[in-house]
């Protein structure tokens, strides 16, 4: 008999077998499914739980093996999706990231839904999958669509639904993650981030495996946040670095790209109107604003194709979204005014979401939780780090700037 893998259980990539959880939309999608010929646009952040919905919803509604699944991101894939525009008798096709299609090809898309819904076509239905404010796109190019098709929108799921995987996961590896409340926040409505976050606390246990014998899992979230952080660095510093320098650097410019980045990073859909945010920041508007309005953004994004996996920007809606959740999960760890001081931005500072910072090596671990449980205690937000050849804990208040 194989053991069951933690790996299967908190999975970090496919859809889930044994955690998956059926999102607030869950029901719409199966109705709008199923009901001939409508149109569909599901949209929202990534990492919420979006395509596996989608999934089982297909599967329980028995259309999996039929429906057509295509991706913007595919090559052969862009050349389908040309292919079937104006056809019918296609059944149900899935059109997933629309928002990487290019606008040319985006206004065709929407009035191909137009006549499918103007003459009533049953057996062709188009689902559509992209981020948030997708189908926003769509009905700017046919304005009338909005009464033709069902725009589902994912918003943060509420933190039951990520406690729900939690708790599956739990049951099935037989054990209690002690630091199951701070993963649940700490996710901020990702069904995934709750699978990753899950999966390191495991893994940092030495929990490969379902266990015979029940066993509490203690492990301090702020370690585990620290140790992934630290891991995902050499994956996504370069490039972090290369957007929020911008075009050129100057040390003593407004900064617009970091900014920018900074905004999407404290944004819960990990999606901004950059209009929006230019209303809440006024005093950006002159730097933020021009690299927008004069397509600078658009132009320094389209030099790097190494942005392309990580963010996205509509230059028609002016709205700027992070794709990857582990991505995301890496910008919300950065301590932002040492960043931006590390590029050479002297006068940029950022409030800090920490009060201290603890610093310890391998061998202080038991003194350093003591201490990180007392200042929990006191509702005091901690940053950790772990340093191997250091040789004694230290504190750094940092309450002020990050």
């Amino acid at each position: 008999m194989t053991t069951l893998g933690m790996e299967e259980v908190f999975k970090i990539s496919g859809v889930p077998t044994y955690t998956f959880v059926e999102p607030v939309e869950y029901n719409r999608i199966c109705l709008s499914l199923r009901t001939p010929g409508r149109g569909i646009v599901i949209e929202g952040p990534s990492g919420i739980g979006k395509t596996c919905a989608i999934v089982k919803a297909l599967n329980y509604l028995g259309m999996n093996e039929i429906t057509e699944k295509l991706s913007a991101r595919k090559k052969n894939d862009l050349e389908r999706i040309e292919e079937i525009i104006g056809q019918t008798n296609l059944g149900t096709v899935l059109i997933d990231d629309f928002h990487r299609l290019s606008p040319e090809l985006k206004e065709k898309i929407a009035d191909y839904l137009k006549t499918l819904a103007d003459e009533e076509v049953v057996d062709t239905k188009i689902v559509i999958v992209g981020i948030n404010r997708a189908g926003e796109t769509l009905i700017r190019f046919a304005e009338d669509l909005v009464n033709r098709i069902d725009i589902i929108k994912f918003e943060i799921n509420p933190e039951s639904k990520v406690q729900e995987i939690l708790e599956k996961g739990e049951k099935e590896l037989n054990i209690e993650i002690t630091s199951k409340n701070e993963i649940v926040k700490e996710s901020h409505g990702s069904f995934y981030l709750a699978q990753m976050l899950a999966y390191e606390t495991c893994l940092y246990d030495d929990l490969l495996e379902k266990t015979d014998e029940f066993r509490n899992i203690f492990v301090s979230l702020e370690v585990v946040k620290q140790t992934v952080y630290e891991r995902m660095t050499p994956r996504y510093m370069v490039t972090t670095k290369s957007f929020a320098s911008g075009p050129k650097l100057n040390k003593t410019g407004r900064a617009p790209y970091l900014h920018i980045l900074h905004w999407v990073t404290n944004s819960e859909s990990w999606s901004i109107s950059i209009e929006d945010e230019l209303r809440k920041y006024t005093d950006q508007k002159s730097s933020v604003g021009q690299i927008v309005e004069k397509g600078y953004l658009k132009k320094f994004m389209d030099a790097h194709p190494e942005f392309e996996n990580l963010f996205n920007f509509d230059p028609l809606s002016n709205i700027f979204t992070i794709e990857d959740p582990q991505f995301i999960f890496f910008l919300r760890n950065i301590i932002w005014s040492k960043f931006a001081q590390t590029l050479g931005f002297k006068t940029i500072f950022f409030e800090s979401r920490y009060d201290f910072a603890l610093s310890f090596a391998g061998s202080d671990r038991e003194m350093a939780e003591m201490i990180f449980q007392k200042l929990t205690e006191n509702e005091l937000s901690i940053f950790v780090t772990i340093q191997p050849n250091y040789r004694q804990s230290c504190i750094i208040n940092s309450n002020t700037k990050n």
